[in-house]
């Protein structure tokens, strides 16, 4: 089983949203394997979005990821897993997102997309270290 990250960000969890984003997880065959709702605090955002650091929009993803709790969850399912919460996550825009996933169902703006997955095996395992250390196997 591949394990991958899952943040249900602060405009998800605000909204009510948190239980039906993992239900959709969990209908598509993925299991949960950890979970936790938490405050993202402002070092640890920093670590999550290093590669975005100095970017015009840095300061406003660590305000809005650490402005209220998150639901941070490990999923685990087949190879490719990260490519299926992606999938189900839709496009990073709510207004290209398609209907039928996260963003497209309930998504309306860019910088409150409700939903975080990590991009691939290597995101996955360096992001599962920083919130759940030593799950990342």
């Amino acid at each position: 089983m591949k394990r991958t990250l899952v943040i249900c960000k602060p405009d998800a969890v605000e909204r009510g949203l948190a239980g039906t984003i993992l239900g959709r997880l969990e209908r598509k065959g993925l299991r949960l394997l950890a979970g936790e709702l938490r405050t993202i605090d402002a070092p640890t955002a920093a670590r999550h979005y290093a590669e975005h650091e100095g970017k015009p929009f840095y300061g406003d993803l660590i305000d809005f990821i650490t402005g209220g709790p998150s639901l941070l969850l490990v999923v685990e399912g087949p190879d490719d897993t990260w490519k299926i919460v992606r999938t189900l996550m839709g496009p990073t825009n709510p207004a290209e997102a398609p209907p039928g996933t996260i963003r497209g169902d309930f998504g309306t703006v860019l910088t409150e997309n409700l939903v975080h997955g990590s991009d691939g095996p290597e995101s996955a395992a360096r992001e599962i270290e920083i919130f759940f250390p030593g799950l990342a196997g």
